[in-house]
């Protein structure tokens, strides 16, 4: 008897009316930020010939990445708080489910890639070149693709196979699998257990990946002989590893811990850092700690200046 759903409400963050529209402002200032700082991003690597490398190759997708992975969230949120459009449709939802673990996992993949990047330009510089050929950097960007692919299909098809009978109130600014699974009528322990072992799986493989890279490169740093040689290399590397445990860190209290569905209020807040906060600070982190990129970045300005 339950009755078929076509929309839900995104309930998003309780709060006075004009806290929503500091909200708004605030989202849509972000996401402003955020899809210009990765498009000046992509626009000097593609520029500077003397980007075109592995490492830059990376970085680059990473900047078309954290744009669509913005945009999938924030500006929707941004309407909501300040039109109060908490309504979104059943397809709608499950769209936005659907890219948003795409991205989402299409990102911890890449941060897992470029650390075997350093890796191997640190550990084994010599055959950097020969291991990191166009072909393998292409072929770990497009696999990265299908594994995020497969994890969404995955989440996306086993939380709406789910009844929803109501309410259909999603306490949450968008649909992420946890809050829409709290919004089911149904029995979710087979939800949360494949949520569990998916999403765990995907977060600790590659965040191991990630710790093992950056072992051998930390222990390879300390050997080095000159001071001045581990300055440079730790320099190539640092930018990413801030990168990665902002990423990780908020990723791993939201998904691959037992009970991750069930917080929802500290879900909401913390959902905040990695969908809206971290794809805008990427091309700063990456900008301001990295030499290479300064350097391009001063020449074009003359170059423009001129």
């Amino acid at each position: 008897n339950h009755t078929k759903v076509t929309e839900f409400i995104l309930v998003g963050f309780r709060s006075h009316p004009g806290l929503q529209l500091l909200l708004s402002v605030l989202f849509s200032t972000m996401y402003v930020v955020t899809v210009a700082g990765n498009a000046f991003m992509i626009l000097i690597i593609r520029t500077d010939s003397k980007l075109h490398t592995p490492m830059y190759f990376f970085l680059e997708n990473l900047s078309i990445l954290d744009i669509c992975y913005s945009s999938v969230i924030t500006p929707k949120a941004a309407l909501m708080f300040s039109l109060g459009r908490r309504i979104i449709s059943y397809n709608g939802c499950a769209s936005q489910m659907f890219f948003f673990s795409l991205f989402g996992t299409t990102e911890a993949f890449f941060l897992a890639v470029m650390a075997y990047d350093r890796f191997t330009a640190i550990c084994n510089p010599l055959l950097y070149h020969i291991v990191m050929n166009k072909r393998l950097c292409v072929f770990m960007v497009v696999g990265s693709y299908l594994s995020g692919c497969v994890n969404c299909t995955i989440q996306t098809g086993f939380t709406f196979r789910l009844s929803f009978c109501g309410p259909k109130e999603i306490n949450h600014f968008f649909c992420d699998v946890p809050a829409v699974t709290r919004a089911s009528c149904s029995d979710t322990v087979v939800n949360e257990t494949v949520m569990l072992a998916v999403c765990g799986s995907i977060i600790v493989g590659t965040a191991l990946v990630v710790c093992i890279s950056y072992g051998y490169v930390i222990v390879t740093i300390v050997h080095m002989p000159s001071a001045e040689s581990r300055r440079k290399s730790f320099s190539t590397c640092s930018s990413h590893m801030l990168a990665v445990s902002l990423f990780f860190g908020t990723v791993f209290f939201m998904y691959a811990q037992p009970g991750a569905t069930s917080s929802p209020d500290k879900s909401n807040i913390i959902s905040v850092l990695y969908t809206v906060v971290i794809p805008m600070l990427n091309p700063f982190i990456y900008t301001l700690r990295n030499k290479e990129v300064k350097v391009s970045l001063k020449k074009q300005l003359k170059r423009k200046r001129f």
